[in-house]
């Protein structure tokens, strides 16, 4: 395909429905042909003059057409018309990744740009257990323009917001044996409080999240000095908790002197203000996120903001855990935010996470849902019975589903499903899979309840 050949539709259309338009005229053309591989996104954003995300979006509504094939490392590749290439593919709603928005040339810009600088590193590599000043800069940037206001001397680099809770709940065990949450929580965390022999108590939610007077009760029946919770696209149930309920839950933690561990890892999906634990309570908040949601889980990342004086015993244990975060994921992460990629991906992010929300609400006739905005995940509620039941025949239709009981913290009876709806790679395998969970729902032969 020559420059200009193939000019963008003139239509109502969103920029890149039309640039898919065109690429799908120049394929019917036989400009390219099955199996040939398409032009890099840089080429085909100068070509048509529009902007790499536009031709990431445009490329992607063609894989969900079955017309084309991202393969890592290699490019995206023409398919023999018919051929889709996910038709016949187990769906997994179990894990809650982002699809693949970051694009090879924005990744291979910034891997440059980080090897450069890993190469320049003192001692090989081995450099600040918690990140070098440089990164931590950068990082600190990042994070204050987003959702945490911070300095580089206020955050500590983790390998993921995983080891992040892990070090956040061992710095607080010596002043705790248990730790308050919703009675339906992120397993990772149920899996760090347990391998530190930390029990995890059951705290009573509603539409926002751990209501105050049954966070009370159980702070003080239990001298529990530990919240752990994600105010934000709440995992598994979906709830976004606001600037009033925060405050009252911030107020429940200062009368018991608790600490407020703040896993914000989807807070690029906030709604309803940027308020977090970490400005309400400063000193007793706990702040940790991570670029797995926002922006690829390929780059392990996450952020811990603790209060000052913990900062040494955090970065002294995570020496002796892991020493330290890997030099060249924090040059690489420092790079993408540098050359705007981390803002541009979890701005598609957003987008993507709405429209496949919309899609779910449409097939499961859901009238609201907690975050209309648009959510990595949606919970539908029934009772746990129910649940192990949607979950086994949905495992026998190639749907994979989260086990009810993953995410039930101690006897709690919290019913439901969580259904990671960004995992499938292309809109198309979400809707096949979503298809046939609602055929499952509304099945006669095993009403769910």
């Amino acid at each position: 395909m020559t420059p200009g050949q193939h000019l963008l539709p003139d239509s109502d259309l969103a920029l890149h429905e039309r640039l898919a338009s065109a690429l799908v005229s120049a394929i019917d053309s036989g400009d390219f042909k099955p199996g040939a591989r398409l032009p890099t996104h840089r080429n085909l954003a100068e070509r048509f003059g529009v902007s790499i995300g536009t031709v990431t979006r445009a490329v992607d509504a063609l894989s969900d057409r079955g017309l084309v094939r991202g393969e890592i490392g290699r490019g995206t590749f023409v398919l023999e018309r018919g051929v889709s290439s996910d038709a016949n593919d187990i769906v997994d709603l179990t894990i809650n990744a982002p699809p693949p928005l970051l694009g090879y040339e924005a990744l291979a810009e910034a891997a440059e740009i980080a090897t450069r600088r890993a190469l320049q590193l003192a001692n090989g590599g081995y450099v600040d257990h918690g990140g070098t000043d440089a990164q931590r800069s950068v990082v600190a940037g990042w994070l204050s323009g987003t959702r945490q206001t911070a300095t580089a001397d206020d955050i500590i680099l983790t390998n993921g917001a995983q080891q992040g809770i892990h070090l956040a709940f061992a710095a607080l065990k010596d002043r705790s044996a248990t730790i308050a949450t919703e009675g339906a929580t992120f397993p990772g965390a149920i899996a760090a409080a347990g391998n530190l022999g930390l029990t995890m108590l059951p705290v009573i939610t509603d539409a926002e999240g751990m209501v105050p007077d049954a966070l009370d009760a159980v702070l003080a029946a239990n001298h529990c000095k530990i919240i752990y919770t994600t105010p934000v696209c709440q995992n598994p149930l979906g709830f976004e908790t606001g600037p009033e309920r925060r405050r009252a839950i911030a107020a429940v933690a200062a009368r018991h002197d608790a600490f407020i561990v703040e896993d914000d890892i989807y807070g690029l999906y906030a709604a309803k203000g940027p308020l977090t634990y970490k400005d309400i309570a400063p000193d007793s908040a706990i702040f940790v996120t991570s670029l797995s949601k926002s922006l690829t889980p390929l780059m392990r990342l996450g952020v811990m903001v603790p209060p000052r004086p913990m900062r040494a015993g955090v970065a002294k244990r995570m020496r002796a855990e892991s020493w330290g975060l890997p030099p060249f994921v924090a040059e690489l992460a420092a790079a993408l935010i540098e050359t705007g990629a981390a803002t541009r991906t979890a701005a598609l992010l957003r987008d993507e996470a709405q429209a496949r929300q919309n899609m779910a609400q449409q097939i499961f006739k859901i009238a609201s849902l907690p975050m209309p905005k648009g959510a990595p995940h949606i919970w539908l509620p029934m009772s746990p019975l129910a649940a192990e039941r949607l979950a086994r025949r949905a495992s026998e239709a190639r749907v994979r589903i989260t086990p009810p009981g993953a995410t039930q913290v101690g006897s709690s009876s919290v019913g439901g499903v969580r259904l990671c709806i960004m995992a499938p790679p292309t809109r198309s395998g979400l809707e096949r899979g979503l298809t046939i969970l609602a055929r499952l729902l509304d099945s006669e032969e095993d009403v769910i309840v």
